[in-house]
């Protein structure tokens, strides 16, 4: 864990976020705006969603497809997305290598050029054969949403840590609620949907929270976090608000561990809900009205 040191450092130190010279990444503008009064019941008012076609799920041969809407950060070609959490600016220093990206044990972690607030995160990980050492010591890494917020990465197949140590677990704050971890040189996958700290100008009034399924089971269900993450401090969020986006982050804890098949959906605000029950707005007034005619 004591790699954990430098996310929280590049994340925080003068809330730099604008370190190489990215802007942040478009959040979807929400087209629900409630007219005066709110919405009914089923009101004809409400905007369609927008259309997306679903991706393909990945086989341990292959990555699937992303959704058609989906921002790709690693598809098995070049890193371009990336640059060095450690060095600003500078090329990421992982290896590429048949498709996946891997770490280059000490050379810093990775970090998206783009930032990212509400998203709903897809990623891939697997441990090499042959990984050694145990609990934090074996084959650990961990994924940093807005390069603070750690979902921890490590080999916990047949393998003990402290529980919120473990893979699935939100470092130091909630361990998993299930182990659904696959042995060395099998795929896992994270599905993510991360909602990044709320503000009412400098007060915090909702913490993020994160979702999270481990190879399509349930480990963690809109666990709120009690701030950045760290190793054996008992966090809270800074007195300043941390700003509203910031980049995915990867860790190198000096173990090679391979990604593949990165994306990000930006995740707009949940739709408002009805305040009245359906009226002159419902959606199927005007062919009910007919239907009734008709039977007249």
């Amino acid at each position: 864990m004591q790699f954990k040191r430098l996310a929280i450092a590049v994340g925080l130190a003068g809330m730099t976020w604008g370190m190489i010279g990215a802007e942040p990444a478009a959040t979807p503008a929400s087209s629900d705006a409630a007219p005066s009064g709110g919405y009914e019941v089923h009101d004809k008012r409400r905007p369609q969603p927008p259309v997306v076609t679903p991706g393909t799920f990945s086989t341990q041969e292959k990555p699937g497809t992303p959704p058609s809407d989906a921002v790709v950060l690693f598809d098995g070609k070049d890193l371009s997305k990336w640059t060095s959490a450690k060095d600003a600016g500078k090329d990421a220093p992982w290896k590429l290598e048949d498709g996946d990206l891997v770490i280059a044990p000490r050379t810093g972690p990775i970090q998206t050029k783009d930032q990212w607030g509400d998203v709903q995160l897809h990623i891939e990980w697997m441990e090499p054969k042959g990984t050694e050492g145990t609990s934090q010591h074996r084959g650990n890494s961990g994924v940093f949403l807005m390069g603070l917020f750690e979902l921890q990465v490590l080999d916990s197949y047949q393998s003990e840590t402290y529980a919120d140590g473990g893979a699935g677990a939100l470092y130091g704050q909630h361990p998993p609620l299930a182990n659904a971890a696959r042995p060395q040189g099998e795929w896992q996958v994270y599905d993510v949907i991360f909602r990044a700290p709320k503000y009412d100008g400098q007060k915090l009034v909702e913490p993020a929270y994160m979702t999270v399924f481990f190879n399509g089971v349930a480990v963690q269900d809109h666990a709120n976090l009690i701030g950045p993450s760290s190793h054996k401090v008992l966090v809270s969020y800074p007195d300043q608000p941390l700003p509203s986006k910031g980049p995915l982050q990867l860790q190198d804890h000096g173990n090679p561990v391979h990604f593949r098949n990165i994306w990000v959906r930006p995740l707009a605000a949940n739709p408002p809900t009805p305040t009245k029950a359906a009226g002159d707005n419902y959606y199927g007034k005007e062919e009910e009205e007919q239907r009734a005619k008709q039977k007249k």
